[in-house]
């Protein structure tokens, strides 16, 4: 995915992916909003995620992924309805919440038992989880109970020096957070509408 970036945006995400080996935070655009990412299996890292962002530590964090073939190592098990969601609807605005799996760390699920995922249709993501090797931690670069932002600038006003880059990727063309919906019980249920509608989720599977 890295080489189908035009050059400056390879710059900036080759750069983000050494910060997150780290155990940095980098900002990046997405297909819905601009997240704020940091490696997954790196404990230290996802707790400044809470911090920076002043998220409450109960509230767990999502994963973002590259592949739908990387569900299966963060969710165990995964029903049979997540993977006709994912096909319908990923790459794309959908976070799906599944059983997590024994290699989530608690620091990304709160101490709960489940774990959300996603897999952005956007190229700079997909490129720094690629990179990495592993999942990210992909929540909106906003503070908590603040409004999302949408472009660099915005990020940076919020959170300015806390973070260690921010990937100007432009102004992100969604503007609606993913819906995100919950497979862990017989029915799916959504738990937040967002950029993909009831409606369109109906038109594959029966939900709540």
């Amino acid at each position: 995915m890295l080489d189908k970036l035009p050059s400056p945006i390879q710059r900036q995400v080759e750069r983000g992916i050494s910060i997150l080996k780290q155990g940095g935070i980098v900002a990046f655009p997405t297909d819905t909003v601009y997240g704020l990412g940091a490696c997954a299996n790196l404990p230290s890292a996802v707790e400044r995620v809470y911090q920076v962002k002043e998220r409450p530590r109960n509230m767990a964090l999502p994963l973002l992924l590259a592949h739908t073939s990387q569900i299966s190592e963060v969710a165990e098990p995964v029903p049979p309805v997540a993977w006709l969601l994912a096909r319908s609807f990923l790459p794309g605005a959908l976070t799906i919440v599944l059983p997590r799996s024994k290699s989530v760390p608690d620091t990304v699920t709160a101490g709960g038992t489940t774990v959300a995922i996603r897999i952005p249709a956007h190229p700079i993501p997909v490129a720094l989880v690629e990179g990495l090797g592993m999942p990210i931690v992909g929540t909106s670069a906003n503070l908590s109970g603040q409004p999302s932002a949408l472009t660099a600038d915005e990020v940076y006003s919020q959170f300015g020096s806390e973070i260690d880059l921010v990937i100007d990727g432009g102004r992100c063309s969604g503007g609606r957070e993913s819906t995100i919906v919950d497979v862990t019980g017989e029915t799916p249920v959504v738990l937040r509408e967002g950029a993909i509608s009831k409606a369109e989720l109906k038109q594959v599977c029966e939900i709540i």
